[in-house]
């Protein structure tokens, strides 16, 4: 009776065993078949993340050539980052979590193989692994129905981001034509305003030819110190007329009878400054001689009058200042040409105009050339020195030079400030009875201008010379001897040689 039973019990194991190996194949095939559905899970997230790549290239393109026209384009396309960082985010815990899946159904796997010799709990054990994959299939189906429905909505968005930058490209395409339009339309009126540059530099030049070449102007400096007791007695007056050119000189005198008579001398000028007149007013009748300097040609500005006149005064201004202290209402022509062409300069510069500025500064002093702007004091060196010996003569273009000359560099308005000074330091002067500080030589400030046009090729060089002249005087008046004697000869014999030169001139 044993023997049957465990015959029994062995045909009973055997079916057991049978029935066994039939549920390890069933499951074996479901295995398989959820590996398949990982394979396939894990080929469509390479296909998604490709497309996200992608989307994310061409969000990063419509960035890179949106970004200056369209900042709204840009918080929207912030957002969507911030939507497909969202979804990748999700989409890779999605993914963790399915290769976590997969490494629990492999493990079960082996736990199953290992477990055959312990049916009854092995059994049990995959019932329940069993119960839980079918949950766990179903929630990643479950899933999967998900990140597809969030799929579509990406792609839909992606496509509404297609058409939003079409429409961008199609503006920014209207705009590049209006911008070129636009950079035509400059180009023409910048090329017209050269060209109106050109004429205006001739109608200039033509409007101060028509005012004369050689223009006599008469300023007359307001009385000091003791003359304004006698200001009354002053015998002059001016009429009063459009053109402020006329000033009269009024003469008394007495017959043999002792009867005082009185008559009027009338001359007329360009311009008559009267004694109110400031340096502003001044300065703005030669302004535009200054900018037919700018513009090219040689021009040429002397203050002539006798001895205390204001001549210094009106051409440089007060005999000393500094840069940093100095009141612009009196500055004289001198600083304020070159103020002047600095500015005017600046404005060039905007249509093509690149200047270049050189000053010199010399005195004839009894009738001998010296450098004021020599490093080593007057005449640029020592006595003796024949090499430093001044010269004039004519260059190769016919205009006159002076040899040996310090030139220097005019790269700003305040530099001719300090030209000024150190001239000042080495121009002659002295005290005579008409002036206790006369200047007893002719200075001769000269600018050069040398300008280029990059843009249509022109060119110009001018020559500003600004001449104070040395004061004309009596000897009876004067009292000089001695130098000053000498000084005062050299000076009338040149100022005589110079009314023939500018006689000569106007004669033709």
């Amino acid at each position: 009776g044993r023997l049957k039973d465990l015959e029994a019990w062995s045909a009973y194991m055997i079916k057991k065993h049978q029935t066994t190996r039939k549920t390890k194949k069933l499951l074996s095939v479901k295995l398989e078949h959820n590996s398949t559905q990982v394979t396939q899970l894990e080929y469509d997230k390479k296909i998604l993340e490709a497309k996200i790549q992608e989307a994310e290239k061409q969000a990063k393109t419509l960035q890179e050539s949106l970004a200056e026209h369209q900042r709204q384009l840009q918080e929207e396309k912030r957002r969507h980052e911030d939507e497909t960082d969202d979804l990748q985010r999700q989409f890779k815990r999605q993914a963790e979590k399915m290769e976590d899946d997969y490494r629990l159904l492999k493990k079960a796997s082996r736990e199953l193989q290992e477990s055959l010799d312990a049916t009854k709990t092995s059994l049990k054990a995959k019932r329940d692994e069993c119960v839980r994959l079918e949950g766990t299939i179903s929630k990643q189906a479950s899933d999967q129905l998900e990140l597809e429905s969030s799929c579509r909505g990406l792609r839909a968005k992606l496509e509404h981001l297609e058409d939003v930058a079409n429409e961008r490209e199609i503006r920014i395409a209207e705009l590049e034509e209006d911008v070129a339009s636009r950079d035509h339309s400059i180009d023409t009126l910048e090329a017209k305003l050269r060209s109106e540059e050109s004429m205006r530099r001739k109608l200039h030049n033509a409007i101060q030819e028509l005012k004369g070449n050689i223009r006599v102007f008469c300023r007359v400096r307001p009385l000091l110190g003791e003359e304004k007791a006698a200001s009354s007695l002053l015998p002059l007056s001016f009429p009063d007329c459009d053109d402020q050119n006329e000033v009269e000189l009024m003469q008394s005198s007495e017959n043999a009878l002792g009867k005082s008579t009185s008559k009027t001398f009338p001359f007329k000028f360009d311009r008559v400054f009267a004694p109110d007149s400031s340096q502003d007013v001044v300065f703005d009748e030669v302004s535009q001689l200054i900018q037919s300097a700018l513009d090219g040609y040689p021009v040429c500005i002397f203050a002539y009058g006798q001895t205390g006149s204001g001549k210094t005064h009106t051409m440089q201004g007060p005999d000393s200042i500094s840069a940093s202290s100095m009141d612009e209402q009196i500055l004289g022509i001198i600083p304020r040409a070159v103020k002047q062409i600095y500015e005017n300069t600046s404005k060039l510069t905007e249509r093509g105009w690149e200047y270049t500025l050189e000053g010199q500064f010399l005195e004839i002093y009894n009738e001998t050339l010296q450098d004021l702007l020599a490093p080593s004091g007057r005449g640029g060196a020592q006595a003796g020195d024949k090499q430093s010996k001044l010269e004039i003569y004519q260059d190769s273009e016919g205009h006159t030079r002076v040899k040996n000359l310090t030139m220097v560099k005019v790269d700003s308005a305040e530099r001719v400030h300090w030209l000024l000074a150190r001239a000042a330091e080495n121009r002659t002067v002295a005290a005579t009875n008409c002036n206790e500080r006369s200047s007893r030589s002719h200075s001769v400030f000269t600018l050069y201008l040398r300008g280029k046009n990059t843009l249509t090729g022109e060119s110009s060089t001018g020559v500003l010379n600004l001449i104070d002249l040395a004061g004309s005087e009596r000897l009876s008046n004067s009292g000089s001897s001695g130098d000053r004697l000498k000084e005062t000869q050299a000076i009338n014999k040149s100022l005589a040689c110079l009314g023939d030169v500018i006689a000569a001139l106007a004669k033709g």
